[in-house]
C-alpha cells in the first residue's frame, strides 16, 4: 500500500514549553505504551552519539558535477593536515570534548585510510562519505559505516560523476562501487534523486538490493549553477520515490515522511532553511543570531576543514538556498519532535523518521547489519 500524503500546509503555531512537551509526551505514550518503548530506546541510544564532521582531505579522484566541495573551493581554502600525530591529537581533543561520532568527508576519505584510523581507534562511531571508486579496507575498519554517493541513478550517475580530475570521462562508476561493496554490511548507498532520473530510480535501487546493500535517499542540488532547487516535477519525483520505497521497504531505510520532506522542503508547518537547520557549526562566529532564534541545533556540532583547525560554516556548502542535504534534513526532523505531538500518529511518524535515520549506519543498533559488524 502506498504511503498516505502528509499534510504540509504551512500554518503558524505557538511553540510548546518544555513542561508542555513533557506533559504531552506522557499523555500520548500512556495511551499507547508501544510508542513509549520506542521513544525510550531512541533516547537511550541518541544520548551516546555526539557528532562532528571532518573534511579529511581536499583531494578527490573524481570531479562530480554539482559537488559543493569543489564548486565552492573547499579543496583550496585550507591545506590538508598530513601529520598523522597531529591528526591523532585532533581526535583526542574531540574525544575530550565529548565527541563520540565522526562523519569523515572530503574530498575522498578512501585516499587517506591512515588518517581514518585514529578516529576508529578513539571514537565509538565512525562514518565515511565516499564516491565508491575505491574500497575502504575491511581490516581495522570493520565497524566503519560507508556512505556511498550516487547521483541520479542509471546512466545519469556516470554523466554527473564519472569525471577524472583532468576532465576525462569514464564509465561504470556505480558498477565499480557495487563490486567494491558487494554484500558489505558497512555500506549504504546515498542516492541523490533527480527529476531527469525519475525513470532510473527503481532499477538503481534494485541493483543495490541485489548487491546486498541498503539505500538512503538524498536530493540532488546542482551547486555552482543557476539550476533552481525547486523541482519542476516534484510531485512525480515524490510519487516515484515513495513507490520504490514500497517496493523495497527493507532496502530503502527512509521513512515516507522524510522522503516527502526531502523533496518538498516542508514539514510540520515549516519550510527547511538556515533559520531551522540544526547542522550548523556551533563555534562559527556567523551563527550568533541563529543560535538565539529558539530553533534547535545539534549539541556541540562542528564541521572542521582539512587543516583540522578551521571551523566550517555548517555540514555542507554554507549556501543554504541551494541545500537539501539529506543529513541536514534528517537532523531538522530529528530535532523537531516537539512539532510531532498533535496526535499519537504524529509521534509515530517522528519515531519512524528517527529509526529510519539510524538504520543507515552499521554501528547503530537500528541497522539490520548491526549484529554482523559487531560479532
Amino acid at each position: 500500500m502506498s504511503a498516505q500524503p502528509i499534510d504540509l500546509t504551512l500554518s503558524p503555531r505557538r511553540p510548546r514549553t518544555r513542561e508542555e512537551i513533557r506533559a504531552r509526551v506522557t499523555e500520548l505514550i500512556s495511551a499507547e505504551p508501544e510508542l513509549g518503548a520506542r521513544l525510550d530506546a531512541l533516547r537511550r541510544f541518541g544520548r551516546t552519539v555526539r557528532n562532528t564532521e571532518v573534511h579529511l582531505t581536499g583531494a578527490c579522484n573524481i570531479r562530480c558535477d554539482g559537488c559543493w566541495f569543489f564548486a565552492h573551493d573547499f579543496d583550496s581554502a585550507v591545506t590538508d593536515q598530513r601529520d598523522l600525530a597531529k591528526v591523532r591529537n585532533f581526535v583526542e581533543r574531540l574525544k575530550t570534548d565529548g565527541v563520540t561520532s565522526a562523519l569523515l568527508i572530503g574530498g575522498e576519505p578512501t585516499l587517506v585510510p591512515d588518517k581514518i584510523r585514529p578516529f576508529v581507534e578513539l571514537l565509538d562511531y565512525v562514518t565515511i562519505s565516499t564516491n565508491g571508486l575505491l574500497a575502504l579496507p575491511k581490516d581495522g575498519f570493520e565497524d566503519v559505516a560507508v556512505a556511498i554517493s550516487v547521483f541520479g541513478g542509471g546512466p545519469l550517475d556516470d554523466q554527473l560523476r564519472a569525471i577524472h580530475p583532468n576532465g576525462r570521462r569514464f564509465s561504470g562508476l556505480i558498477d565499480t562501487a557495487l563490486d567494491n561493496y558487494r554484500g558489505d554490511p558497512r555500506a549504504t548507498f546515498v542516492f541523490a534523486l533527480t527529476e531527469p532520473g525519475i525513470r532510473y530510480i527503481e532499477d538503481t535501487v534494485r541493483k543495490m538490493a541485489d548487491n546486498g546493500n541498503l539505500v538512503s535517499f538524498n536530493f540532488y542540488s546542482e551547486y555552482g549553477s543557476d539550476h533552481p532547487l525547486g523541482a519542476l516535477e516534484g510531485r512525480r519525483l515524490l510519487d516515484e520515490a515513495l513507490r520504490v520505497k514500497d517496493l523495497f521497504p527493507q532496502v530503502v531505510v527512509n521513512d515516507p515522511h522524510y522522503i516527502e520532506t526531502l523533496i518538498t522542503g516542508r514539514s510540520h508547518g515549516k519550510s527547511f532553511g538556515y533559520d531551522v537547520c540544526p547542522s550548523i557549526s556551533v563555534d562559527h562566529k556567523a551563527h550568533a543570531e541563529r543560535m538565539g532564534n529558539g530553533n534547535p541545533v545539534l549539541p556541540g556540532f562542528n564541521a572542521w576543514g582539512a587543516d583540522l583547525e578551521t571551523v566550517q560554516f555548517c555540514c555542507t556548502s554554507g549556501h543554504c538556498g541551494d541545500c537539501r542535504d539529506s543529513q541536514a534534513v534528517h537532523s531538522w526532523l530529528l530535532m523537531s519532535m516537539h512539532d510531532f505531538l498533535d496526535s499519537a500518529e504524529d509521534l509515530r511518524t517522528w519515531l519512524g523518521v528517527s529509526e529510519g535515520y539510524w538504520r543507515q549506519w552499521c554501528w547503530s543498533p537500528y541497522s539490520p547489519h548491526h549484529s554482523t559488524t559487531t560479532s
